[in-house]
């Protein structure tokens, strides 16, 4: 029983798939969106600034993204959620300001320092390699770089301390992490702040 469970969790929100990932994306973009909208008000991305969105989901976050930068670049292993994104981000695709491709964190498609800011909110414990996707994300990320990524706690296997020296190893600077609560539903998350050196 607790199998089924785990698969139909998966196919709803892990690993978006079908008319249950559907379904999902819908729950995604109401329980998460107050996370979101604190991971961008934390990024503070500009207007002449190009944003990488890590895992965007149904593109709620995307889109925030995508009106308060230049530019802002989805990447999503799955191709329910890239359609979901593109039906929330309509006009701001439109527009130039928002383009959508399929990628994970460790394979993002990006040319290096191609961006001056990532964020990924709620997908970090689904990245196959940590390591790797530290390290990608930190070879995307322009000099003086930003990267955000919000977590919840109980969501991952491993400690803040591991997320701090996974992404030390990959070459960020003054990584940090704070608990964050966004109300609502959902538990505390891990917020983690990291820096390219100049």
């Amino acid at each position: 029983m607790a199998s089924k469970l785990m698969k139909a969790l998966d196919v709803a929100f892990g690993h978006p798939r079908g008319k249950v990932g559907e379904f999902g994306g819908r729950v995604m973009a109401k329980v998460n969106a107050k996370a979101e909208v604190h991971a961008l008000d934390v990024l503070r991305p500009r207007p002449d600034e190009a944003v990488l969105v890590v895992g965007p989901g149904p593109g709620v976050g995307l889109r925030l993204a995508g009106e308060r930068a230049a530019r802002a670049i989805g990447v999503d292993p799955s191709q329910v959620m890239l359609d979901e994104a593109r039906t929330r981000c309509a006009d701001l695709i439109l527009a130039g300001k928002v383009e959508l491709r399929e990628g994970t964190a460790a394979r993002t498609g990006q040319e290096p320092a191609s961006v001056d800011a990532v964020v990924a909110v709620d997908n970090l414990q689904l990245w196959d390699n940590r390591p790797a996707a530290f390290h990608e994300l930190f070879r995307v990320l322009k000099p003086g770089g930003r990267l955000v990524v919000s977590v919840q706690r109980w969501a991952l296997a491993v400690s803040e301390s591991d997320l701090i020296a996974e992404a030390g190893a990959a070459g960020f600077t003054d990584v940090r992490t704070s608990l964050q609560q966004h109300g609502g539903v959902l538990p505390a998350a891990v917020l983690l702040l990291a820096d390219v050196p100049a």
